[in-house]
């Protein structure tokens, strides 16, 4: 069972910058792919941004050229970093990851964007 453990958010101004971290446990993370998802109150889940296991990013058209997924297979860890922050993106963020075994997620972790 692969567990997932986020980091890295916090309240920010609007127009801020703000860097998510997943790290993940066992040993073929270089063959997962990886992504992060969001929700808002009211709102489903939606996928923001993933990474497959040859590098491939794909993002939703809401935070295209403003947040950037990437990873570093020697840590295990998955980063998005989110840049030019709006009140809309303030939701709490998941990390999660598929194999050819499954699909595991992360706890969350709360983006809050406000003055």
């Amino acid at each position: 069972q692969v567990q997932l453990v986020e980091s890295g958010g916090g309240l920010v101004q609007p127009g801020g910058s703000l860097r998510l971290s997943c790290v993940a446990s066992g040993s073929d993370f270089g063959r997962f792919v990886m992504g992060w998802s969001r929700q808002a109150p009211g709102k489903s889940r939606e996928v923001v941004a993933s990474i497959s296991s040859i590098g491939q990013r794909s993002y939703a058209a809401s935070v295209t050229g403003r947040f950037t997924i990437f990873r570093d297979i020697a840590k295990r860890t998955v980063y998005l970093q989110m840049s030019d922050l709006k009140s809309e993106d303030t939701a709490v963020y998941y990390c999660y990851g598929s194999s050819n075994t499954g699909n595991f997620w992360g706890q969350g972790t709360q983006v809050t964007v406000a003055s």
